[in-house]
């Protein structure tokens, strides 16, 4: 299991080559119900990405450029987040996405009341409203320290819970909600990663879509580097470039003298605005 996330325990296991490209414009009106033209360009990678639990360092970063992969989350902020990020500054971010580096950012946020793991921080039905705003908040202001502009997303890390329990639910949704639209307040885009066995599930079977995020990250350990093949909802959901699959965890690999431990990822949606 990866270990990216304080609330690993919790998970559940839910279980060809593809270029790169950076296209702008797409998506926006997925994204917010505000007027497209308000909104910067999107930045949209297509490709291999990874995900490791703190950013590797610059020399790492250089070594692995031009490799399998294109793109690299990276955990902006969340108190549940994982792992310290001593290598993770402004000058981090722009001397990688000067390398060539698409960067993805990610917060850890407020976790489900039913989620069996343990967290710093956990979300109810009265707080989850405020948490969200709060969190939502505190993300983009943690994004925009980074370099990482308007315009850019934030994908929002939601672990596994029981997702037919309609009150731990309803929280959650109310929490994604206010998270979205403190994102929006300030033109960034939002994310969200979770499993399709419950928080993913959640997002992209909700009756109501109003106000959840438009990109969606999905958890989904197959091996199998797509974003359509797997794809498990209805095929006209998360279209025009905002899929992600999460497909597989814990690959150790070795680039140019460098050995990282990653998950991998299939993406087809937006990264941030650098530089």
């Amino acid at each position: 299991m990866s270990s990216h996330r304080l609330s690993k325990k919790g998970r559940y296991i839910a279980w060809v080559t593809a270029g790169a490209a950076v296209v702008a414009g797409t998506g926006i009106a997925a994204q917010t119900s505000m007027a497209a033209t308000a909104w910067p360009a999107q930045k949209t990678y297509t490709g291999r990405a990874f995900d490791t639990c703190a950013a590797p360092s610059l020399s790492a970063m250089r070594a692995w450029h031009g490799g399998l992969y294109g793109a690299a989350a990276v955990y902006v902020g969340g108190k549940n987040r994982g792992c310290s990020q001593p290598n993770l500054t402004a000058s981090w971010v722009k001397s990688v996405s000067t390398v060539g580096w698409r960067l993805i950012p990610l917060y850890v946020g407020a976790q489900p009341p039913c989620q069996t793991s343990s967290n710093p921080e956990k979300l109810t039905a009265p707080t989850a409203a405020s948490l969200g705003a709060s969190d939502g908040a505190d993300a983009v202001a943690k994004a925009s320290a980074l370099g990482m502009k308007a315009g850019s997303p934030i994908y929002l890390d939601m672990e596994s819970y029981n997702s037919t329990n309609t009150a731990c639910n309803d929280a959650v949704l109310t929490y994604v909600r206010a998270f979205d639209k403190a994102l929006h307040a300030k033109t960034y885009r939002t994310g969200f990663y979770g499993f399709t066995s419950s928080s993913a599930k959640a997002i992209a079977t909700a009756a109501n879509k109003t106000d959840l995020p438009g990109n969606l990250w999905y958890a989904l350990w197959d091996k199998t580097n797509t974003t359509t093949t797997d794809w498990p909802w209805g095929s006209t959901q998360y279209t025009s470039h905002s899929r992600a699959h999460q497909y597989m965890v814990n690959s150790k690999e070795t680039r140019n003298g460098y050995t990282i431990t990653v998950d991998r990822d299939a993406w087809d949606a937006p990264v941030a605005i650098t530089g």
